[in-house]
């Protein structure tokens, strides 16, 4: 069994949590990783970048001179890409860059991001405390107590607006639902950190 050490909210060590091995120690599959990121970062572009060519841009529809004996170059529109005020040459339409990752692979890189966190020591299980109102101070404690202040990412089991509002202001951390738990966000964390609940629902979503 893959074993992460276990905190309270206080960043005291209590013990260890014994995680599945098929998710949380699996092969690192660096592939299937980067597929899945590369992926996950297209499908976030929007693609409504849009420019006028020369048929699109207003006017230019008379030629500006004749064609011959006046001492300059040839000219068919005022609105060629060369001339200012022109059209764009090649420039960017709306496109879709969405690409597809089907379950397998999705699934195969979740645990490989898992074991590479839970190998690298960068993972650890805490107790989260009901909180009864946000508190940076206290969370910021909490993470520079378990040595996690660095760029941490912090998995819930269930949704808590004053555990969200307590992390929002520290500077490179992030909270969020373990529904909402990706690959991209994994490996862009310097530390993972989750709570039991959000470890076992984990387990059970990804061990088949």
């Amino acid at each position: 069994m893959a074993n992460v050490k276990r905190y309270n909210f206080q960043g005291e060590l209590i013990g260890e949590e014994h995680l599945a091995d098929a998710v949380f120690d699996a092969p690192v599959h660096v592939p299937a990783m980067h597929q899945v990121v590369v992926a996950q970062q297209a499908n976030r572009r929007v693609g409504t970048a849009n420019t006028k060519n020369r048929g699109d841009v207003r006017g230019g529809g008379r030629k500006p001179w004749r064609q011959k004996h006046t001492g300059r170059a040839r000219a068919g529109s005022s609105r060629s890409p060369v001339w200012v005020g022109g059209g764009v040459a090649h420039g960017p339409h709306p496109r879709n860059y969405r690409q597809k990752v089907n379950k397998k692979m999705r699934r195969l890189a979740m645990r490989s991001a898992l074991s590479v966190k839970t190998r690298e020591e960068q993972m650890l299980v805490f107790d989260k405390p009901e909180l009864e109102a946000p508190k940076t101070k206290s969370m910021l404690a909490f993470l520079e107590n378990v040595n996690a202040a660095d760029k941490p990412l912090i998995v819930l089991h269930e949704s808590d607006g004053r555990f969200y509002k307590s992390v929002s202001n520290i500077p490179g951390a992030r909270a969020i639902h373990v529904d909402s738990l990706n690959v991209y966000d994994i490996l862009n964390a310097r530390h993972l950190v989750m709570t039991e609940a959000a470890a076992r629902k984990v387990e059970e979503v990804f061990a088949q």
